[in-house]
């Protein structure tokens, strides 16, 4: 077990007061035996009144609504939360009949993952189908835990990748034929990648800790062991690709495992770094912050984001401003 922390702030900046329209929230995580709260704590200026809900995927989102206008928003997140995810490359304890793919979800299951099955991005060329058909090489079947984790490593150690804040996603196709992407685009090339097999795969975002930036993180017994990510030839030896930002990566649903996560930015398998926050079927319903302001669009100066991911035993933090 690892306890870690997060801080998250976003700060929006106006050349003028203006008015806000509802602004969501996807900033808490929910327990699960692999993740447990502990602390939390949401600072929003100006004041806002906030309500809670679940969405569709019960997901914990906050409403914040606004009276008075302002010239700069601000938003800070807080979160402590005992981490139990696995480490390294493990084996999963997969049912005899799904070790091998290709196989089939069983009947009663099927009603339940519904469209996390499903392809939505356009392919008419099927570059995708072609793009895993080459981890087959040749056969019929394989072995479903080595496929994947080829597909996941030959992202990591393959496409480029790329930090944006810009509002959407590349469709799966544009990520292949520019040969790189955000962790977002890449999460999304990875789960259409399995969903064109028939594996059931949602999105899923959060944040990703990387002991090199948090100083002191791997002197501690106890805490996480070293761990070398896949990486491009020509990329620094200890980066973490996306850590001390906002991250994403899949999940994909293997029988007899249940909900197992891939991070085809690092190549990372298990979730020893990931700090789950939310799922979803497609990364538009997965956004961390989203809403409005009532003003000209040039009244908009610009937006910064700050996250901290530390050990929470550690005073150090990793920092990365955009």
């Amino acid at each position: 077990m690892t306890t870690l922390s997060v801080r998250h702030s976003t700060v929006y900046r106006y050349a003028r007061p203006v008015r806000f329209g509802e602004h969501r929230l996807m900033f808490r995580p929910r327990d699960s035996h692999d993740l447990r709260l502990v602390d939390t704590s949401l600072t929003i200026s100006p004041a806002a009144e906030v309500r809670w809900l679940h969405d569709v995927f019960s997901n914990s989102i906050a409403i914040a609504s606004f009276a008075e206008p302002a010239a700069e928003l601000r938003f800070e997140s807080r979160i402590t939360v005992e981490h139990y995810g696995l480490e390294g490359q493990p084996d999963f304890p997969l049912e005899p009949y799904a070790r091998t793919y290709p196989f089939s979800y069983p009947v009663e299951e099927i009603p339940d993952l519904g469209r996390t099955t499903e392809r939505h991005y356009p392919d008419p060329e099927r570059k995708i189908d072609a793009w895993v058909k080459g981890f087959f090489h040749g056969r019929s079947s394989v072995d479903t835990q080595e496929l994947l984790t080829e597909m996941n490593r030959t992202i990591a150690n393959q496409f480029g990748y790329q930090r944006r804040y810009a509002v959407g996603v590349q469709t799966p196709v544009e990520t292949l034929e520019l040969g790189s992407g955000s962790c977002r685009d890449l999460a999304l090339f990875m789960m259409s990648s399995a969903r064109s097999l028939g594996f059931a795969a949602r999105f899923v975002t959060g944040y990703l800790y990387d002991p090199a930036l948090d100083h002191q993180g791997t002197a501690q017994a106890g805490g996480p062991g070293p761990y070398q990510p896949a990486l491009q030839p020509d990329a620094p030896e200890t980066a973490i690709r996306g850590a001390g930002d906002t991250h994403a990566w899949v999940q994909i649903y293997l029988p007899g495992a249940g909900w197992v996560e891939f991070d085809p930015t690092n190549g990372l398998i298990g979730g020893s770094r990931l700090i789950r926050v939310g799922v979803a079927r497609d990364p538009n319903q997965a956004i961390p912050l989203q809403g409005t302001y009532v003003g000209a669009p040039e009244d908009f100066l610009e937006m910064s984001v700050e996250v901290e991911v530390t050990r929470s035993d550690h005073p150090t933090p990793q920092r990365a401003v955009g």
